[in-house]
């Protein structure tokens, strides 16, 4: 699948997927397979909107927050229309809000992105309004992953479902996953395979056990004091917890520059201890951080991108040089940099979805670290490969990082925002 190349070809491509997949306030990562607004993705999704209109990049976070829920948490899916195309949906979360989410949450990039949005922004009065409005609601999500996801005060956060990482089906979760009962669930049938090669996605033994957890976490009426030490999987993440560390730095830029003062001094000091915490996850023998199951006080010896996301984090030196070594060792062994598991772990399969694929939004995260850890020409070389891959095999969701085979969802909106920011053509607000 050819697509026109050159900067300006792509970015035209980039806007009309962005806008064949906007649903007026929030948009959907691809018609079919995710019919609803997607945290993340939206936050992400932001970042590309802004090169076209800024209103409407700042409309999409707003949207979102619209939905943050009393505690602070914000949830991962929200079921602004009703489309049997998509399970589980809102009957099953059963959540019980006027507007249905769901009742977990995924990582937290809106700081990472608001500081984006108002560091760049043309239209200066707007960005200052409405980063003001969001300020405050990012700040107590932040503090709200402190308080129900680190109950020791540990300076780290744990996941309780693999859905909240963002990475569904690594093989991080495969050995904590064991220990999660598939007995007693509701029967049910994917609407994922409808739309995706079975190949590509999570099995059903994976899915048994994605739905166990949330009826188990149902049964417990979402009551967010109780989920984290009721449930069975309780991973902290690397990835996950440096991009937590690094949005609480970017909104205490933010709060700083709006003179929040107490904001800015919160989110700097969850940063500060997080990130010192962090160097308990380095794996010596993998080069790379590594998932701590809480459960079992374990470190993993899964060699994933999880490992490799905490560049976004603003390492220390020495850190940041073994991690420009370890992609570069990785680089040697695919294509198409970043591949979200090591091709040489005998788990990796370069077309499953979060267990081999490289993935355009991951490969932005790192390159945002090593811009900031000024390891340039790494980020320009995996720029480089990533708009290679549009070039060859389209706007997908997701792609195999030896072949460049397009895999997943097709059209896929965070992947065209992600071709906008790499092409960084002159705007206007």
């Amino acid at each position: 699948m050819s697509q026109s190349s050159g900067p300006a070809a792509l970015m035209q491509q980039a806007e009309d997927i962005m806008a064949l997949n906007d649903r007026g306030a929030y948009t959907v990562p691809t018609h079919g397979l995710y019919p609803f607004q997607w945290n993340w993705d939206s936050c992400l999704v932001a970042l590309g909107q802004r090169h076209s209109n800024e209103p409407r990049a700042w409309l999409e976070l707003q949207t979102l927050f619209e939905h943050q829920w009393d505690d602070g948490m914000v949830p991962h899916i929200v079921f602004h229309e009703p489309d049997d195309g998509y399970f589980p949906g809102p009957d099953v979360w059963a959540t019980g809000r006027a507007i249905p989410t769901t009742g977990i949450t995924q990582p937290p990039v809106a700081g990472f992105a608001i500081r984006r949005l108002f560091d760049d922004a043309i239209d200066k009065t707007l960005a200052k309004e409405c980063a003001a409005q969001l300020l405050p609601m990012v700040d107590r999500w932040h503090q709200w992953f402190f308080n129900h996801r680190d109950p020791e005060s540990t300076g780290l956060v744990a996941l309780i479902h693999p859905w909240e990482s963002g990475r569904d089906n690594s093989v991080d979760w495969d050995t904590p996953f064991e220990r999660v009962p598939v007995e007693g669930i509701t029967p049910y049938v994917r609407r994922d395979l409808q739309h995706a090669d079975a190949d590509h996605r999570p099995t059903k033994a994976q899915y048994d056990r994605y739905l166990w957890l949330v009826e188990h976490f149902r049964s417990l009426n979402w009551d967010n004091t109780k989920l984290h030490n009721a449930s069975p999987f309780q991973i902290v993440d690397p990835g996950f917890n440096a991009i937590l560390i690094r949005s609480c730095d970017d909104i205490a830029h933010v709060a700083d520059a709006l003179g929040h003062a107490d904001i800015a001094e919160r989110n700097r000091a969850m940063a500060s201890k997080g990130r010192e915490a962090l160097e308990l996850l380095w794996h010596e023998g993998n080069g790379q951080y590594a998932c701590y199951d809480r459960v079992e006080k374990t470190l993993s010896d899964s060699p994933s991108i999880g490992g490799i996301l905490p560049i976004l984090a603003e390492l220390p030196v020495h850190r940041a040089k073994a991690i420009v070594a370890r992609i570069q060792k990785l680089n040697a062994s695919v294509n198409y940099l970043v591949p979200s598991h090591d091709p040489e772990d005998s788990e990796f399969d370069g077309k499953r979805y979060w267990r081999g694929p490289s993935w355009l939004i991951v490969n932005y995260l790192i390159t945002s670290g090593l811009r900031t850890s000024n390891e340039h020409a790494l980020a320009d070389e995996i720029e480089a490969q990533s708009l290679s891959l549009i070039e060859t095999s389209g706007f997908a969701e997701y792609y195999d990082p030896i072949t460049g085979e397009p895999c997943g969802g097709a059209s896929f909106t965070w992947t065209a925002a992600m071709v906008m920011e790499f092409c960084q053509l002159p705007r206007t607000a």
